[in-house]
C-alpha cells in the first residue's frame, strides 16, 4: 500500500531529470574510466591535440582526486535522485566541489584554459548547479527523503 501511495506523490520530472542525469553523468564516468585504463590512445580517438593529451598527462595526483570526486559524486548524486535520497544533495555538492577544482586548474595553470577551457566547462558546471538546485528543492518539498 505505501508503495502505491509514494509513487503517487513522486513528480513524473523527477524520474525524467534523473535518468537524464544518469546518462549525463554516466558518460562523464565513461570518460573517467577510459582516460585512466587507456590513456592517450584514448584521447587520441576522441580527437584531442598532441598538447592536450601532454597537459593531461601531467596532471598531479591530486587533480585526478578532484576529477574523480567530480564525476563520481555527480554518478552517485544521480543515482541518489532516483532512489529518492535526499543525500543527493551532498553528493552534488561533492560534484561542484570537483567541477570547481578542475576548471580551477585549467585556469590556474599556464596555458591550462587555452588547452582545455571552453563553452563545455560552463555547460558542465552549468548542469551541475541546476541537478544540485534540482535536488534542493525535492528535498524541500520532501519527495526525497
Amino acid at each position: 500500500m505505501s508503495d502505491t501511495v509514494n509513487a503517487r506523490t513522486t513528480p513524473w520530472h523527477l524520474w525524467v531529470v534523473g535518468a537524464v542525469a544518469l546518462l549525463w553523468n554516466g558518460y562523464g564516468g565513461y570518460d573517467y574510466l577510459m582516460s585512466h585504463l587507456q590513456g592517450a590512445a584514448f584521447y587520441e580517438q576522441v580527437g584531442m591535440s598532441d598538447a592536450q593529451i601532454a597537459y593531461m598527462a601531467a596532471y598531479p595526483a591530486w587533480m585526478h582526486a578532484v576529477w574523480a570526486l567530480g564525476v563520481w559524486g555527480a554518478v552517485a548524486g544521480s543515482v541518489l535522485l532516483l532512489l529518492r535520497s535526499r543525500f543527493a544533495v551532498h553528493a552534488f555538492i561533492l560534484s561542484l566541489l570537483g567541477i570547481i577544482g578542475s576548471n580551477g586548474y585549467a585556469l590556474f595553470t599556464p596555458g591550462g584554459w587555452a588547452l582545455m577551457g571552453g563553452a563545455i566547462t560552463f555547460v558542465i558546471g552549468g548542469i551541475g548547479v541546476a541537478l544540485l538546485a534540482y535536488a534542493w528543492a525535492m528535498t524541500r518539498r520532501g519527495v526525497l527523503r
